[in-house]
């Protein structure tokens, strides 16, 4: 979806609204996103995003589900795996809460931009 030199950021879905508003704002402060659109968890292209994750040794990986047992998880899992070496931060992951939650509380729920941008940040700065 989005080039960038500094951090990997997967996504899918509906979350990939959020995500490019989340790139935007970081762009503002002189971070460059690369944004990937998984658009299908069975098969995954793990491929594209070894690459770009090698190219910019930092992973955040967003999306609406809860964090625990979240497809988030297969993807941090596997990008520790085949990208141990090039990372230069922890991955970040940015998900829902391990929690059910009313539809009337939905917009405290999910991940929006500012939580991402805030990973955004935290793996930068932990990249130092």
């Amino acid at each position: 979806m989005q080039k960038g030199t500094d951090v990997t950021i997967v996504g899918w879905g509906a979350q990939l609204r959020r995500l490019q508003l989340a790139c935007d704002l970081a762009s503002k402060e002189g971070i460059s996103c690369e944004l990937i659109d998984l658009r299908t968890l069975l098969p995954w292209d793990s491929g594209t995003i070894i690459r770009s994750v090698k190219k910019t040794g930092k992973l955040i990986v967003s999306h609406e589900a809860p964090i625990t047992c979240g497809f988030g998880a297969e993807v941090a899992a596997t990008l520790q795996q085949e990208c141990f070496f090039h990372l230069e931060a922890p991955i970040q992951r940015v998900a829902g809460y391990d929690t059910p939650f009313p539809l009337v509380a939905e917009k405290y729920y999910l991940p929006d931009e500012t939580k991402n941008l805030d990973a955004i940040r935290k793996v930068m700065e932990l990249a130092k």
